[in-house]
């Protein structure tokens, strides 16, 4: 599935759909991960250059020499962090699944191809454009794998996506986007199912005993302050799991992967695992809940770096939640996300 390309997939696009409609296309954005120890190196930098990412005053004359600096620092020790889980992102692999089970749920009710859009690596946004040149459908669908909205990851891919297309001069098939779905039922099923499964792994510990953390991707307090509405949709999130659930466990929520001296949101995952151990809590269940995919930050942030310190801590069991990946209910909740933004 990787690197679709226009004359790979033409024949499945000159169908027809049903009652003659033409096929529509759902692009998948996703933030991508380096897919090697040699593209570590080049994906932060790429990171680092967006413009959503790194903003203040005077940066757009400085943002590629920072860019270069902090993507040159840093990929030593990121590399440490890949070759712990296995040298590199498994994010790539596991968004080409969650597409190709999207687009295989989606042909059972109409003609559909599903392309993946990365933000800082392999396929970019430019490529799967290029995938679609040259085919004719109906719609496009923009479909963000981040369930919350944010300006760091859906204005930064939506942002991309309008660029090249203008650049491309891709402009005339009818564009939906899908803003966010943090409430989605099926969404919240999702994470539900994963916790209830997960649970299983505490034998003898009563549900009391467990503290349930949702662990966030941070983002700068600036952000917030502008009114990014990302830290309520997660927090909207975690209190619908809940009580879906209906589980008798505390639960907390956190942030992680802070990145710079600017203050992000709090309290970070490290800190509520300390104030839980100094609590004397020994059972620590954590739901990446805004990650829908594996990769490093839930592979090793969480598993092995979040695990080690709750160890040094004197936590008797941690466990971490799968992140969502192609689960059949997330999957559902992507294809009903394309089928009610066809009209």
């Amino acid at each position: 599935f990787e690197g679709r390309t226009a004359d790979k997939y033409s024949s499945t696009t000159a169908i027809m759909g049903m009652n003659g409609q033409e096929p529509i296309a759902v692009v998948l954005f996703q933030l991508g991960g380096p897919d090697s120890l040699d593209a570590i190196e080049p994906f932060l930098y790429n990171l680092f250059c967006d413009p959503d990412i790194i903003n203040f005053p005077g940066a757009f004359a400085a943002r590629k020499f920072i860019a270069r600096r902090i993507s040159s620092s840093r990929s030593k020790k990121v590399a440490a962090n890949y070759i712990a889980i296995g040298g590199k992102s498994p994010i790539g692999e596991l968004t080409n699944a969650q597409a190709a089970a999207l687009e295989q749920d989606l042909r059972k009710t109409l003609a559909a191809d599903v392309y993946v859009a990365m933000r800082y690596w392999h396929p970019f946004t430019e490529e799967a454009l290029k995938g679609m040149m040259g085919k004719s459908y109906r719609k496009v669908i923009l479909l963000p794998l981040y369930p919350q909205y944010s300006q760091a990851t859906t204005v930064s891919s939506l942002k991309e996506w309008n660029r090249q297309s203008k650049l491309l001069n891709f402009v005339k098939t009818p564009t939906a986007t899908v803003c966010c779905y943090h409430n989605h039922p099926l969404y919240i099923r999702a994470i539900t199912d994963n916790i209830y499964s997960t649970f299983q792994k505490f034998v003898s510990e009563r549900e009391e005993e467990i503290d349930i953390l949702f662990s966030a991707h941070g983002i700068p307090m600036s952000l917030v302050r502008k009114g990014d509405p990302y830290k309520e949709q997660i927090e909207e999130s975690v209190r619908l799991v809940i009580e879906n659930g209906k589980w008798k466990s505390p639960h907390h929520l956190c942030y992680q992967s802070k990145v710079g001296p600017a203050k992000w949101l709090k309290p970070s995952l490290n800190e509520t695992i300390r104030s839980l151990a100094l609590q004397g809590r020994r059972n620590l269940l954590v739901v990446p809940i805004a990650f829908v995919t594996e990769h490093i930050e839930t592979l090793h942030e969480i598993n092995i770096e979040a695990r080690e310190l709750a160890k040094h801590l004197g936590i008797g069991r941690f466990e971490m939640m799968p992140a969502l990946n192609d689960s059949p209910t997330f999957i559902a909740c992507l294809k009903d996300l394309v089928l009610t933004n066809l009209d």
